[in-house]
């Protein structure tokens, strides 16, 4: 199968274009700026902007598309959520369909369909709509905070965490499903793969129910938990909002109440039992090893 990776040279795109070679696929990885030395040996770097219309020479020739392409939620300004998951995702399945492509793979994010009202769900959540209403075989996955190495996730907690007294809104009672990227990656590749996930969209997380808490303890390796009210919280975060690059701003705000956690662990309909995928905590003691 030729597959065409967008956000190929991404954190996610990175092993799952790995996991498509090994598997005998043949793999370009589609960037902004691609940069071939960060990509697995064999996969082919192109250079495209899918917030830009015009994309089906990129994409002509492929049997299949994975749409990667994608923001931290926490990125200002707002209507760059709008660009990238959204505009991003029409332009790439109208190429698509004009091209011939078979299969589209879309990763959404858990919690798009709990009526969440911030820049990057309510883009995530038009976008998926689009890829359902394609002309295309679709696959989507939603998954809860996907970690490893070179994720957005880790290092944003430990640039914006002070190390011993920890400020948390609400105390930190958000409960994410933390999945490893390598775990995720070869589910990724089964969608492409098998015509029994067709139309289906998967909720996917990892072996842990972790709350904010408990998750920023593990990765700065202690730290004592001040609860912020919620309702100071959110003048706090009208407060930062106009900032550059505000850490907590409205939208983090309006997320911090809910959890971001499977209902019914999607893993399972790639045979692959909850128990059986690495933990938060054990990839960081072997991290806190090779370091």
């Amino acid at each position: 199968m030729d597959v065409l990776v967008a956000g190929g040279s991404g954190f996610v795109g990175r092993s799952l274009c790995r996991v498509l070679v090994d598997r005998g696929h043949a793999v370009t990885a589609l960037s902004r700026t691609p940069a071939e030395s960060r990509l697995p040996v064999g996969v082919e770097p192109i250079a495209a902007d899918v917030t830009e219309p015009g994309l089906d020479d990129v994409v002509d020739g492929h049997d299949a598309v994975v749409n990667l392409v994608a923001l931290p939620t926490h990125v200002q300004p707002r209507r760059r959520h709008e660009a990238v998951h959204y505009d991003g995702t029409c332009h790439l399945v109208a190429a698509s369909e004009r091209t011939s492509v078979d299969r589209f793979v879309q990763l959404s994010a858990l919690g798009v369909d709990e009526g969440i009202e911030t820049a990057y769900f309510r883009a995530k959540r038009r976008a998926e709509r689009v890829v359902r209403e394609a002309d295309l075989e679709w696959v989507i996955y939603r998954p809860s905070v996907v970690f490893g190495d070179g994720c957005a996730f880790l290092s944003f907690i430990e640039e914006t965490a002070p190390p011993l007294v920890i400020p948390l809104p609400g105390g930190g009672r958000l409960r994410t499903q933390p999945i490893w990227v390598a775990d995720l990656a070869p589910m990724l590749a089964d969608g492409l793969e098998d015509d029994r996930h067709v139309g289906h969209c998967y909720e996917i997380g990892g072996p842990e129910r972790l709350t904010l808490a408990e998750t920023v303890r593990l990765v700065l390796g202690g730290g004592r938990i001040v609860s912020i009210p919620m309702p100071v919280a959110q003048v706090l975060a009208a407060i930062v909002e106009p900032l550059p690059w505000p850490p907590f701003g409205h939208d983090q705000y309006r997320v911090m109440e809910l959890d971001n956690t499977t209902s019914e662990n999607d893993v399972t309909a790639f045979d692959v039992e909850s128990a059986s995928l690495r933990t938060l905590s054990s990839y960081l003691a072997a991290r806190e090893g090779r370091s």
